[in-house]
């Protein structure tokens, strides 16, 4: 499932609103999928698709570790993570983890999943001037590096933002996070406070809430808030900052006396918009089609034009923080969502009438250029509607963290990722017991073609299949997919493999996940570059009748 509006493009340090908002989580408990693990994913966080493993270290006491501003950024070469501008106290040994953009996954199966969120204007600030030191990532990155559970995790992050003050990174947006291990997961909603906190003030340095996703249900966070109403008396399963209610009333948007409920997702966010609206009807409608009368928006016909989108608009409420799922869910129905360009509906771009040409016989015959992601230009052209799909073109990176616990953390552990645009490229498995990834994965210029770069050949791959799309998809599926399943087929041998070989000894466990996972990534990499000459090979303009 990819992206709803292309995020976190640095420019500058700051990023453009138009690629903020395309990150999309979804979240299932142990008891909510088919093989009782805990699953979390993320798609297209920022501009780095380069992905490497931190390695764990040990350091001195009273060590001071640094507080970066620009991570998630992709001009610096891999490791430099941007300008320090802060410190905190250092642990005396760290984990290793996953690093791409965001830091995703580490060696004890800790998964967090980022998706930015919209907050009151009131509550932005403005970087030039704030004193908040502590980005979302950032937080993250110091959670995998010393923590091991979800609430430890939890823990440690709303302290860093309390401390040092919460600085988005995202055009002064809010965010969501979802932490997991593989017994549970917790949702983790973050805003801003405004321009005039300080450290000095001993006031909490963001407004938080945090709240447990039963183990039974599912959820999906479409760059929206998600939490309504909190009861902190139900410490099982929520928890908030000391501020979490009073920073409302002190400014107007609640009264206590009112009677009404404190709801905090009406409270905080603004009025929701349909980016985000589409992608919980979409997924909530799939997953629990017997949950509540759902909206119609399946499309009808590709020549009624806006007559078929009028409608009432649904208020956010409908959409539940979590929704116990009509059929358990599994790693590939989370890739499947992923991929979805929302076929057959309203916000569907194949489903416009400028793809359509009369026929010798008078009927009406669908393109074979026709493509879920028209260009700009195309839907100038085409006259078709900019809505937001899941899966995105102009992505970047994606994961699943698949956490199955009854397994050996080493190979326990499953990070499924994949480059640029989920629905056209292939997702990998790697293993927090790995020391390192193929080069191919650790290179990408925006800037320059590099042939040995994996974001790279998925690229050149998403472009040719424009030459005759609805045929060329079919190659692209035809190569990827048998490729895609053999990692699943593969899995059961994989886990027996490294269990029996860490019993003789550890570090030959971890060698072979490490070498297995660079051989396959090697493989894919070989793949997409196959794939593009078979494409422009039968596609080729020649061919066309130009």
């Amino acid at each position: 499932m990819k992206k709803l509006l292309t995020f976190l493009f640095i420019l500058s340090g700051l990023f453009s609103w138009q690629n903020s908002l395309a990150c999309t989580v979804i979240v299932a408990g142990k008891n909510a999928t088919t093989d009782g693990s805990v699953i979390v994913s993320h798609t297209d966080a920022g501009p780095d698709c380069r992905v490497h493993v931190v390695p764990g270290q040990k350091f001195p006491e009273g060590a001071m570790a640094p507080v970066y501003w620009g991570m998630v950024e992709s001009v610096r070469p891999l490791g430099d993570y941007g300008e320090i501008i802060g410190f905190i106290p250092q642990v005396r040994e760290t984990y290793s983890y996953f690093q791409s953009a965001y830091p995703q996954m580490n060696e004890y199966m800790l998964a967090i999943g980022e998706s930015t969120t919209s907050q009151r204007e009131e509550l932005q600030v403005d970087l030039s001037s704030c004193k908040q030191i502590m980005t979302i990532e950032q937080t993250q990155a110091f959670a995998l590096q010393r923590c091991k559970t979800a609430r430890e995790a939890l823990k440690l992050i709303t302290y860093l933002l309390e401390t040092y003050g919460f600085r988005p990174s995202c055009v002064g947006e809010s965010e969501d996070l979802v932490i997991a291990d593989p017994n549970e997961a917790w949702v983790l909603e973050v805003f801003s406070i405004g321009n005039n906190w300080t450290p000095e003030s001993g006031k909490p340095g963001c407004i938080w809430a945090a709240q447990r996703v039963p183990d039974d249900e599912v959820l999906i966070i479409p760059n929206w808030s998600i939490i309504k109403e909190i009861n902190l008396a139900d410490t099982a399963n929520f928890a908030a900052s000391p501020n979490y209610m009073s920073e409302a009333i002190e400014r107007g948007w609640y009264d206590p006396k009112s009677g009404k409920p404190f709801i905090w997702q009406d409270i905080y966010a603004p009025i929701p918009r349909e980016w985000a609206t589409s992608r919980f009807w979409l997924f909530y409608s799939q997953v629990a089609p017997t949950f509540t009368k759902w909206p119609d928006r399946m499309a009808k016909d590709p020549f009624a034009g806006t007559d078929q989108y009028t409608q009432f608009v649904e208020p956010i409420s409908i959409y539940p923080f979590s929704v116990k799922p009509d059929k358990k869910m599994s790693v590939q129905d989370v890739m499947a969502f992923q991929r979805s360009t929302f076929t057959g509906t309203i916000y569907d771009k194949e489903y416009s009438p400028g793809w359509y040409y009369p026929g010798d016989d008078g009927k009406m015959i669908k393109s074979v250029h026709t493509t879920p992601f028209p260009t700009r230009e195309m839907r100038k052209l085409l006259k078709i509607n900019n809505r937001r799909e899941v899966a995105r073109a102009r992505g970047e990176y994606g994961m699943i963290a698949h956490l199955r616990g009854w397994l050996p953390r080493e190979v326990g552990g499953v990070y499924w990722f994949f480059v640029d645009n989920a629905y056209t490229s292939a997702y990998v498995p790697m293993y927090p017991g790995i020391t390192d990834v193929a080069e191919c994965y650790k290179r990408y210029d925006k800037e320059v073609f590099d042939e040995n770069s994996m974001r790279w050949a998925v690229d050149f791959v998403d472009n040719l299949l424009y030459l005759k799309w609805q045929e060329a998809v079919k190659d692209l599926r035809e190569m990827r997919d048998p490729l895609e399943k053999s990692f699943f087929d593969e899995q059961e041998t994989v886990d027996k493999t490294y269990i029996e070989l860490a019993k003789k000894n550890p570090e030959k466990g971890k060698e072979y996940l490490t070498k297995l996972t660079i051989e396959r990534q090697e493989k894919v990499l070989k793949m997409f570059q196959a794939l593009r000459i078979r494409l422009i090979t039968k596609y080729t303009n020649n061919k066309q009748g130009i």
